[in-house]
């Protein structure tokens, strides 16, 4: 094939969360040779934890266009650098409890899984049944001597109001409130960059492509044989015995859609060959909505880069209340917002959205339709947990911290404050063959075509109901696996 590089045995798409673990596990086996390709630079292994670099104008993220609710914009920001969104997020790092694996296929059975979330960790804390002591990623509490005043007064204020404390919120059926575990050491975030690959660089059977981008898989007789990718102006095609997707929950829709595979209305319509018919390609997928209370502190402080911005948690009946220690332009470079900030995220949602593209340039970024808020039963569940925040807002002891700001009534359902957790899972999920709205396997290849799998948040049947950074990890380290059996 003109342009070609040497055969690869395997290439990597993406080094985010999931493309590091799947590159440098693969490559643990010196007679494989695999080569892994990024679009962003080398930037962003670890880095303060309370400090986000994901403002306007940073290198290391992707922008999507993205819709809320109809007519309602919002700026979709996923990670770009080695890491992925793991190297410029907020450390979070609370695993999917036992039952979110009830409704995945039962080869991902709680059971089964647990191995590999001990496998990818090393955290001294809590029962040693579920959790790892040798892992790559350090996982880290922060400790009640430690945390913000505001992060001890939330305590407070969700035991006041009868919430039990959890000080594991790791264990398999956790729920109350309790310190967040991070992926961090020392204030610093660990990425899968620098968890995984690090560790791996020297490796002569492993090459890291960066400021390479993925223009689509090269499919032949049925086979996955290669990616095209450029290299600013230029494109190439690098071919390999097997491709491993990971460019995450909205690159890898948009990738599989440029070569042929996905809802073979919508890639007609825009003129583009049909490979591979998979109408669930893009379709359905989920994430937690977040609507914020806002409030002023009493008496503003520094925000200590190396202090997270969310400490603490309170899990309760489908609700997360997140109480930020600080606000968001404190931690965004560029971004104009000085409010103080509880957020309210909705863990089990029922709306579904959708990866659709906008043109046949592979150049041109999909529209992220979120549909958020659409049934009554979210409407009710969210103005539920708005109503639980402000009343926490009101205790004793938050009240002597913060002023809360009046919010727009929420009774016709058109929240203030509504973002997303950018939790964006499910966009090619696994299933059976003959489900027409699943895109790869249990074992996450991608049906129709060989030689090709998917690693990365996209393949989740259910979202957890807690955010989904350890999940994915632990979806790339079985995905190895099945790739190494």
């Amino acid at each position: 094939m003109p342009g070609s590089e040497p055969v690869a045995d395997v290439i990597v798409v993406g080094g985010g969360s999931g493309g590091c673990v799947v590159a440098a596990r693969l490559s643990e086996n010196p007679d494989r040779t695999v080569v892994l390709v990024e679009a962003g630079p080398d930037g962003a292994r670890s880095g303060p934890i309370g400090t986000l670099p994901v403002g306007p104008g940073s290198p290391l993220v992707w922008r999507y266009p993205g819709e809320l609710q109809p007519g309602r914009g919002v700026t979709v920001a996923r990670g770009r650098t080695l890491g992925g969104s793991g190297a410029v997020n907020g450390g979070y790092f609370v695993r999917g409890t036992a039952a979110d694996f009830e409704s995945w296929p039962a080869s991902w059975s709680y059971a089964e899984v647990l191995p590999y979330f001990r496998r990818l960790e090393t955290d001294p804390f809590g029962d040693r049944r579920w959790h790892g002591d040798s892992g790559p990623i350090p996982i880290t509490r922060t400790a009640a001597a430690a945390q913000h005043p505001i992060s001890a007064a939330f305590l407070d204020a969700a035991a006041a109001a009868g919430f039990g404390y959890r000080a594991d919120l790791n264990e398999p059926d956790a729920a109350g409130a309790g310190p967040v575990p991070l992926n961090a050491a020392s204030g610093a975030r660990v990425s899968t960059a620098a968890a995984y690959l690090g560790p791996a660089a020297g490796r002569p059977n492993l090459r890291v492509r960066t400021g390479v981008v993925a223009r689509r898989v090269v499919v032949d007789g049925g086979r996955a044989v290669g990616v095209e990718v450029g290299v600013g102006p230029r494109s190439r095609v690098l071919r390999a015995r097997t491709v491993v997707l990971c460019a995450g929950a909205v690159g890898t829709p948009h990738l599989l859609m440029h070569s042929g595979i996905g809802p073979a209305q919508q890639l007609s319509a825009l003129g583009m060959p049909v490979v591979v018919d998979r109408p669930g390609v893009g379709q359905g997928f989920e994430d937690h909505p977040e609507v914020t209370v806002g409030c002023r502190l009493v008496q503003p402080s520094p925000h200590e880069p190396t202090r997270a911005i969310l400490e603490v948690v309170l899990e309760a009946d489908g609700i997360e209340l997140r109480p930020y220690t600080a606000p968001f332009g404190d931690v965004i470079s560029g971004l104009d917002d000085p409010v103080g900030r509880i957020g309210v995220a909705l863990m089990r949602p029922e709306s579904r959205g959708e990866v659709v593209l906008q043109s046949a340039d592979p150049a041109v970024p999909p529209l992220v339709r979120y549909h958020y808020l659409r049934s009554a039963e979210d409407r009710a569940a969210m103005r539920s947990g708005l109503e639980l925040a402000r009343d926490l807002l009101a205790s004793p002891g938050y009240a002597r911290l913060v002023v809360p700001i009046p919010a727009v009534p929420a009774a016709t359902g058109t929240f203030e404050n509504l973002g997303t957790s950018m939790h964006l899972s499910g966009s090619c999920r696994m299933g059976a063959a003959d489900d027409a709205a699943a895109v790869v396997d249990d074992r996450c290849r991608v049906l129709g075509v060989d030689g090709l799998s998917v690693a990365d948040t996209s393949v989740m049947p259910a979202l957890t109901s807690r955010g989904p950074h350890a999940t994915a990890v632990m979806i790339a380290e079985r995905v190895a696996d099945f790739l190494d059996a």
